[in-house]
């Protein structure tokens, strides 16, 4: 059987998440993997109804730490129902989003403590973690002006003030700083051909042939 992986993409609003996604999984395919193509947070339906909580309605709707249990929720549903029994299939699974999404955007952009947050993981997910994860890394005011022509039902996170988004982005860059090994930090800048040449680079090393 082949091996499989987990991956995962992160970065702020705008960064290009979906598209390389997409992207990694048509070449992935043409490989000859079997892929399968997930987000946080959903995943699962009942993932999905709890996304609709998160993202849908008023910027100051749930606190810090209500966000943080919803997404672990809709995350321990995710991880038992679909990341896991993939992996084990050997799929190499690629989430939009994962739980440094949460330490990212709950923690420091949102003000709870990143020692609560992984405690928090540690209760419900042990050491789960992804095999390899690719941080875009992009300018705020870049990232959101992308996003202005998309769906506004779910903006809520979009919405909050620049100062937000700023320290998300600070907050993605110290925490791949912190896990040089599993962390892949590309500019979001470049030609998403460009980007998606190296993600995929990243994917065969860690699948043992790059």
């Amino acid at each position: 059987m082949a091996k499989g992986l987990f991956v995962t993409l992160e970065g702020g609003e705008g960064a290009g998440k979906s598209t390389l996604a997409r992207t990694l999984k048509t070449a992935l395919e043409a490989e000859g993997r079997s892929v399968v193509l997930t987000r946080e947070p959903g995943g699962t339906p009942g993932a999905e109804q709890i996304r609709d909580l998160l993202v849908r309605g008023a910027a100051d709707r749930w606190s810090p730490m209500t966000e943080a249990l919803l997404f672990y929720a809709a995350r321990v549903d995710h991880v038992e129902k679909v990341i896991r029994p993939a992996v084990a299939n050997g799929d190499i699974v690629i989430s939009d989003r994962f739980a440094d999404s949460t330490m990212a955007y709950q923690g420091a952009a949102g003000g709870l403590s990143l020692d609560r947050l992984q405690e928090l993981h540690a209760i419900v997910l042990g050491e789960f973690k992804p095999d390899l994860t690719v941080l875009i890394d992009i300018e705020p005011e870049t990232g959101l002006s992308r996003t202005a022509g998309r769906d506004g039902s779910e903006a809520r996170f979009e919405s909050k003030a620049l100062a937000f988004h700023e320290r998300l982005r600070a907050a993605f860059r110290a925490l791949a700083e912190a896990e040089p090994v599993r962390f892949v930090c590309l500019d979001g800048d470049q030609p998403p051909a460009v980007l998606a040449e190296q993600a995929l680079q990243a994917i065969r090393e860690r699948l043992g042939h790059g």
